[in-house]
């Protein structure tokens, strides 16, 4: 396991901010959100390189860098429940207010992030 990376407290405050302002789960409560949802898509957006050493499965990969260019291509419906996770929730959230200011209305930052789902639901390495 990879020493906890110290955050800037500019990122951090960012993430406050976002996090005031979006929809979050706990990871524990993901697999039955999704199972309630059969619609709904799990977006990884980390970057490719994490994503490649493992993700969960069944999600897609569509980088935070990236995913305000490309989710209208991917996910055209607005209303679609989405759930975003990253590493431990940060980048996720920030993702998250993204796409809500985009007009997605169904978009759900999974607290906790890799760190916490890896040990819950099945991966892919």
């Amino acid at each position: 396991m990879s020493a906890v990376k110290a955050h800037s407290p500019g990122f951090l405050a960012a993430v406050d901010r976002a996090r005031r302002q979006i929809r979050q789960i706990p990871a524990n409560e993901l697999a039955a959100a999704l199972q309630a949802q059969p619609g709904a898509a799990l977006i990884d957006v980390r970057e490719q390189s994490e994503f490649a050493t493992g993700h969960i499965a069944g999600a897609e990969h569509l980088g935070k860098g990236v995913i305000e260019r490309d989710i209208e291509q991917r996910h055209p419906d607005p209303h679609q429940p989405l759930y975003l996770y990253c590493g431990g929730g940060f980048r996720s959230a920030l993702a998250a207010l993204a796409l809500q200011q985009m007009g997605y209305t169904q978009v759900i930052s999974v607290d906790g992030g890799w760190a916490a789902l890896r040990e819950l639901l099945p991966t892919v390495t």
